[in-house]
C-alpha cells in the first residue's frame, strides 16, 4: 500500500516507517501536526518537542511535507472520540485530507506503542477517511523494542525528559544506545516505560536507514521547564539545525541491507517466551481427507426454534435461538436484526449493549451480504465481541447473544462497568478488527473473546503450517488479548471455550496444544463446515479474571449404551459455573429422544448443582451431527424453560469431537 506516515521527529514514528517498508508498503509522504506557537506545547496527541527538526527529516527522506498547525485543545478526552470542532484531533483529519487531495494513499503509518488514548482518535480519523492505520509498534514488548530499534540504525537523542531518574541536565542530547543501560536501570527501580510511552522522554531522529542523508544538531539549548527535585522536566531547544551527506551514497535497498528488519511473518516465528515452531510434521493433514459434509441435505432439516432470552439479577441477559430463516440472505439477517433487537427491548435493553455475539451462517460466501446488515445493526463505537463459522444449516443465519446493562438492583462498594477494546490499527500484535465488533468487552470478572484464527497480524492473511501452526498462532492472539484486557490476565485464565475446527483429524491437534497451555479450562470440539478465510480452526473463549479460584470436575454415566460425560467448573461463590457435556455411542445408531432428555436433565442437574432452588440463568448451546439425529423435537426444552430460567439455542453441525460422539452440550449458569 502506499502509506503517509505521520511523523513528530521521533524514534517510534521513524522506526514504524521501517516497519512499513519491511512488510512491503511504501511510504509517499510525510505528515505533521506542529504548535502554533512554535513552542513546545503540552498535547495530549502529539510530540511537539523537536517540531523545528520536521522539515530537515522530509529532506533527509527527500518525501513530500504536509503540515498543519494545533492550538493542542482537547475537548473530548474520553475512551471514545466523536469529532468535534477545535479539537486538536481535527487537525490531523485536515492534514490527511490535504495530503489525499494531492497524492493517492491508502494507508498512515502510526508510531503509537501503548496509548489507547491516540490510537482511539488515529484510527477515528483513518475511518472517516477510509485509510488503514498501520501501529506495528503496537503492543511490543519495550525491552525487545528499544534494542531492536538500536541494532536496526536509528540514532536518536533524547530532547525531553518528565520522569524520575532522568536529568535534563545530564540526559538531554544522549543517544539511546549510550542510555540504553540506564534506562533499563530505571525501568528496574521506578517502572519507567523504557521506551519513554508514559511520556518519560521524547526522542528527535538524527539518523535512521531511510534517510539519505544525516541530520546534525549546530546549536541548542536546555530549557528548563519545572525544576522540580524529584523529577524536573527540561527539553532541547533547537537553534540551529543542518544536513550532512552520508558515504558512501545507497539506495534504500542498500541503506536497509543487513539490518535485523524482519517482515510481518517473522513476528509470527518470535523468539522469546512464546516462540513455537510454526511447521507441521509428517501427519499434515490432506486435502482429500477432510471429513466435511457437503451443505446440500437430503431429508434432513434443521430444527426450528424461537428466540428465548432470560435475563439475570445482575443484568446479563442471554439470547439464544435468533433464526434468520428467509431464503433470501439480507432479507434472512434483516429478520435475524429484528427479533435480537426485539428481544433486547422487551427486555429493556439496547443493541448497545450487546456484548459478545456469535454468527452461525450456512453459507460463508455470502458472507459480505449477511455482513453489511450486521454493520448496520452494530453501527456504533465499541461493538461487540463475535465469532463466525458456517454450519450446515437449512437457515441462513442463527445467533446467539449475550448482553449486558448495569441493574438498578445492583449495589456494591463500587460499580460495575464494561470495558471494550476494539483495536483497528494493523500491527505486529494481534488481528485488526477492522469492522463491527471488538477483540474482547470485559463486564466486571468476566472476559469474553471475539473468534481468534491462525491469521499473520501483519498481512491479516493465514499462516502457512497447517493446523498446528494456525493453532499456535490463534491461541497466542488469544493470550495477548487477555493480557491486554487486564495485564494480570492470561491464557490459564480461560474458563470454558469452543473450538471450531473444519476436520476432524484437526481435534487431536487443538487438543493436545490446548490441555498444555490452560488451568483446567473446559473446551467442546466442534467440526463445522467453513470457517473465515478458509482458516482450519477457530477458537471463542471466556475467561475469568479469578480464574485459580475455580474448582473442576469430570463426571459421567452410561444409559443404554451411551456414555453422557460432563466436564464441569464453577468458582468458590458458586455464583457461575460452565460445563460441556458430550454424549457417545461406538455403535452406529440415531439419538432416541429419551436419551436426548436423559441428557439434558443431566446437564442441568450438574449446572444447578449447589444452587438447585435459586432463580440462576442457564444458557446451553446443543451441537448436534445432522448425520448423527434426525427429527430431533425441542418441546422438552420449551417445557423445562417453562419452569426455570433456561435459554438454549440448537446449531447443526458436522461432527462434535469424534464421529461416535451424538451431541455436545456447551452450558453456563450465572446469577
Amino acid at each position: 500500500m502506499k502509506v503517509v506516515a505521520l511523523i513528530s521527529g521521533g524514534k517510534d514514528s521513524c522506526f514504524n516507517m521501517m516497519q512499513c517498508i519491511a512488510a512491503g508498503h511504501e511510504i509517499v509522504a510525510l505528515a505533521n501536526i506542529t504548535p502554533h506557537s512554535k513552542t513546545e506545547l503540552d498535547s495530549y496527541m502529539y510530540q511537539c518537542v523537536g517540531h523545528e527538526a520536521i522539515e530537515y527529516i522530509a529532506a533527509a527522506m527527500d518525501l513530500p511535507l504536509y503540515r498543519e498547525e494545533t492550538l493542542g485543545i482537547s475537548t473530548q478526552q474520553g475512551k471514545i472520540y466523536n469529532p468535534t470542532n477545535n479539537d486538536e484531533v481535527e487537525d490531523l483529519f485536515k492534514v490527511l485530507t490535504q495530503v489525499m487531495e494531492d497524492l493517492e494513499v491508502e494507508a498512515v503509518s502510526v508510531g503509537a506503542i501503548l496509548s489507547d488514548y491516540q490510537r482511539v482518535r488515529v484510527e477515528n480519523i483513518c475511518i472517516r477517511l477510509n485509510l488503514v492505520p498501520l501501529a506495528y509498534l503496537w503492543r511490543r514488548n519495550q525491552k525487545e523494542l528499544l534494542n531492536e530499534m538500536i541494532k536496526c540504525e536509528v540514532d536518536a537523542v533524547v530532547i525531553k525528559v518528565a520522569a524520575l531518574g532522568l536529568d535534563p541536565g545530564k540526559h538531554l542530547g544522549r543517544t539511546l544506545s549510550s542510555l540504553q543501560p540506564h534506562l533499563l536501570a530505571m525501568n528496574e527501580k521506578y517502572g519507567l516505560n523504557v521506551c519513554g510511552e508514559g511520556g518519560e522522554y521524547e526522542t528527535l531522529t538524527l539518523d535512521c536507514p531511510l534517510f539519505k542523508s544525516r541530520l546534525v544538531i549546530d546549536e541548542s539549548e536546555v530549557v528548563l521547564h519545572s525544576n522540580d527535585p524529584i523529577a524536573p522536566v527540561g527539553y532541547l531547544r533547537l537553534i540551529k539545525l543542518s544536513l550532512e551527506n552520508k558515504l558512501p551514497a545507497l539506495d534504500l535497498q542498500g541503506r536497509l541491507s543487513g539490518l535485523p528488519l524482519k517482515d510481518s511473518d517473522g513476528y509470527v516465528t518470535d523468539y522469546g517466551v512464546e516462540a513455537c515452531d510454526f511447521s507441521d510434521d509428517d501427519d499434515d493433514y490432506d486435502d482429500d481427507s477432510i471429513k466435511s459434509v457437503d451443505n446440500a441435505s437430503v431429508g434432513f432439516e434443521t430444527v426450528e426454534q424461537d428466540a428465548v432470552a432470560v435475563k439475570s439479577s445482575d443484568g446479563w441477559l442471554c439470547i439464544g435461538g435468533v433464526q434468520g430463516r428467509s431464503t433470501d440472505f439480507r432479507e434472512a439477517m434483516e429478520e435475524a436484526a429484528r427479533k435480537l433487537k426485539s428481544t433486547l427491548n422487551h427486555h429493556e435493553q439496547t443493541i448497545q449493549d450487546v456484548c459478545s455475539l456469535v454468527m452461525f451462517v450456512s453459507d460463508m460466501s455470502r458472507y459480505s451480504e449477511l455482513n453489511q446488515v450486521y454493520c448496520e445493526t452494530f453501527d456504533h463505537p465499541n461493538p461487540p465481541s463475535r465469532a463466525c463459522v458456517e454450519v450446515p444449516s437449512c437457515f441462513p443465519v442463527i445467533l446467539t447473544a449475550l448482553s449486558w446493562a448495569p441493574s438498578p438492583n445492583n449495589s456494591g462498594d463500587s460499580p460495575v462497568e464494561r470495558h471494550t477494546m476494539h483495536v483497528q490499527s494493523r500491527s505486529h500484535w494481534a488481528p485488526a478488527n477492522i469492522g463491527p465488533y471488538s477483540q474482547a468487552v470485559r463486564v466486571g470478572e468476566l472476559i469474553y473473546l471475539a473468534g481468534q484464527i491462525g491469521m499473520v497480524p501483519g498481512t491479516l492473511e493465514l499462516v502457512k503450517g497447517g493446523i498446528k501452526a494456525q493453532c499456535q498462532l490463534a491461541l497466542r492472539h488469544v493470550g495477548r488479548l487477555l493480557k491486554a484486557v487486564d495485564s494480570n490476565v492470561n491464557l490459564r485464565d480461560v474458563v470454558q471455550g469452543i473450538c471450531y475446527v473444519t476436520d476432524l483429524s484437526f481435534v487431536q491437534h487443538a487438543r493436545k496444544l490446548w490441555e498444555e497451555r490452560t488451568n483446567n479450562a473446559i473446551v467442546d470440539y466442534v467440526v463445522v463446515s467453513q470457517l473465515p478465510k478458509s482458516a482450519l480452526v477457530e477458537w471463542q473463549v471466556w475467561a475469568h479474571r479469578h480464574n485459580n479460584q475455580f474448582e473442576y470436575e469430570e463426571t459421567g454415566k452410561c444409559i443404554e449404551g451411551y456414555s453422557i460425560s460432563i466436564y464441569r467448573r464453577w468458582n468458590y461463590e458458586n455464583d457461575i459455573a460452565a460445563l460441556v457435556c458430550y454424549v457417545d455411542n461406538p455403535e452406529e445408531t440415531e439419538l432416541t429422544e429419551d436419551i436426548f432428555r436423559a441428557t439434558v436433565d443431566y446437564v442441568v442437574q450438574k449446572m444447578k448443582q449447589g444452587h438447585e432452588n435459586d432463580a440462576s440463568v442457564y444458557n446451553l448451546t446443543i451441537f448436534y451431527p445432522r448425520m448423527k439425529i434426525r427429527g430431533l423435537k425441542i418441546e422438552y426444552l420449551q417445557r423445562l424453560a417453562e419452569n426455570m430460567a433456561l435459554v438454549y439455542t440448537l446449531v447443526p453441525v458436522t461432527y462434535v469431537k469424534s464421529e461416535h460422539t451424538y451431541l455436545s452440550i456447551c452450558g453456563v449458569r450465572n446469577q
